[in-house]
C-alpha cells in the first residue's frame, strides 16, 4: 500500500481508505448496505491487512449506528489507524441541531466521540457548506476543538471551489486553523470537481479524498444499457445519489470499463478505481462494499495499473466538455499554465 501525504498537513495516509456508509443500514442509508458489529470487525480486518490506515465515517450515517458500530469493531485496535468523522446534517429535531455554528460543532463532536468510544478524532471534517453561520464562528469552533485534544487536523466535504478559497482566506487572515484536506465527489460517471474543486486543491495544497468512487455502484459493471437495476442494489430502491444526467455517457463509459476489465481479467469495478487513483491531485479514495467479496475486490484496486492507451479511452469517453474561461484559457493562454491549470485542461491541449 502507498501512503500520501494528506495536504501540507505531516499526516500520511492510505491511498485506499475505508468508507463505512453501509454500516447500521438505518432510515434512508437501509438501501446502501446494512453491516453489523461482526461483519465491520472482518472488513476492518481486511483493510488493515491491505494497508489500509485510514477510516471514514459520519454522524449521519444511519443516524449515528455507524459511528457506534465502528466504535465497537475497533475495540483493542483503535491505535492501529486513522479515524475521520463529519457533521453537518441533522442529528436531531431542534434548530440547533445541524448546521456549522459553534453550538453544533462542539456537540456533534463531543457526540461521535461517545459513539466511536474514542478520546479522539485524527480528522474532523464540516460535512457540508452552511451559507447561514459565518466561517470565522465555524473555524473558531474547530480550533476549540484542536486545542482541546479532540481533534486533530480538520477537513471539509462538498464545497464549491470559491468556499474553500473563502475558508483558507478567512483562516489565513484570523490566524484560525485552515483545512488540510476536502472529501468530494469524483468518478468516471461525474466529473465536475476537475472543473473548479481539484485545481484549487492542488494549488492550495489541499489533500482530497473521494467518496462513492464507483458513483453508487454504477461504474461496477452490473449495471448495463437498456436493463433494470440490479435486484438488491441501492438504485433499485430509493436511493437517488449520484443522479444521472446523460444515460448514454455513463454506458458509454461503462462498456469502456467492461472492456478494459476483460482485458485485464478483473472486474470494471477495479478498473474504474485504478483510473481514479492515477488522477491529479487525490490524495486517498474512500471505498465500501456490502460485502467482503466486494471490499476484497476494491482493496486490490491499489495494485492495478492502467496503460496510457487505456487512460485515454476512458478520458475520451468521460471527459466533461470545457465550459467557460477553461475553453478560452486552452485556446489563448496554454503558455502559462499552472499544474493546476493542467489537472483540467492537459487533455484538451492537443483538440
Amino acid at each position: 500500500m502507498e501512503y500520501r501525504q494528506l495536504g501540507r498537513s505531516g499526516l500520511r495516509v492510505s491511498r485506499l481508505t475505508l468508507g463505512t456508509m453501509t454500516f447500521g443500514g438505518r432510515g434512508n442509508f437501509r438501501d446502501v448496505g446494512a453491516t453489523d458489529v461482526e461483519g465491520a470487525r472482518r472488513q476492518i480486518d481486511m483493510a488493515l491487512d491491505a494497508g489500509v490506515n485510514l477510516i471514514d465515517t459520519a454522524d449521519v450515517y444511519s443516524g449515528g449506528a455507524a459511528e457506534e458500530i465502528l466504535g465497537q469493531a475497533l475495540t483493542g485496535r483503535r491505535d492501529r489507524v486513522l479515524l475521520a468523522t463529519k457533521a453537518r446534517f441533522p442529528m436531531g429535531q431542534g434548530p440547533n441541531d445541524a448546521g456549522l455554528s459553534r453550538e453544533h460543532l462542539i456537540a456533534a463532536c463531543e457526540a461521535s466521540l461517545r459513539r466511536l468510544q474514542a478520546d479522539h478524532v485524527d480528522l474532523y471534517q464540516v460535512h457540508e457548506w452552511d451559507g447561514h453561520t459565518p466561517l470565522e464562528e465555524t473555524l473558531g469552533a474547530l480550533d476549540d476543538l484542536l486545542t482541546s485534544g479532540k481533534v486533530r487536523y480538520v477537513g471539509c466535504s462538498n464545497f464549491a471551489g470559491w468556499q474553500v478559497m473563502k475558508a483558507l482566506g478567512i483562516a489565513e487572515r484570523t490566524s484560525l486553523p485552515a483545512f488540510v484536506s476536502q472529501q468530494v465527489y469524483l468518478s468516471l460517471q461525474e466529473r465536475s470537481a476537475e472543473y473548479e474543486i481539484v485545481p484549487a486543491a492542488i494549488d492550495q495544497g489541499l489533500g482530497l479524498l473521494i467518496w462513492s468512487p464507483l458513483a453508487g455502484g454504477l461504474l461496477s459493471g452490473k449495471y448495463r444499457r437498456g436493463q433494470p437495476p440490479p435486484e438488491g442494489s441501492r438504485h433499485a430502491g430509493e436511493w437517488d445519489e449520484p443522479p444521472v444526467y446523460d444515460e448514454d455517457k455513463l454506458y458509454d463509459t461503462v462498456e469502456a470499463l467492461v472492456e478494459i476489465a476483460q482485458d485485464h481479467g478483473v472486474s470494471a469495478a477495479k478498473v474504474a478505481l485504478a483510473w481514479l487513483l492515477a488522477r491529479p491531485g487525490v490524495t486517498s479514495v474512500v471505498i465500501g462494499a456490502r460485502t467482503d467479496e466486494q471490499l476484497a475486490d476494491n482493496l486490490a484496486a491499489a495494485s492495478l495499473e492502467l496503460s496510457a492507451e487505456e487512460h485515454a479511452r476512458l478520458e475520451g469517453v468521460s471527459r466533461p466538455p470545457l465550459i467557460y474561461p477553461y475553453w478560452h484559457q486552452a485556446k489563448t493562454a496554454s503558455d502559462r499554465l499552472s499544474p493546476a491549470d493542467l489537472s483540467l485542461l492537459a487533455p484538451h491541449l492537443g483538440d
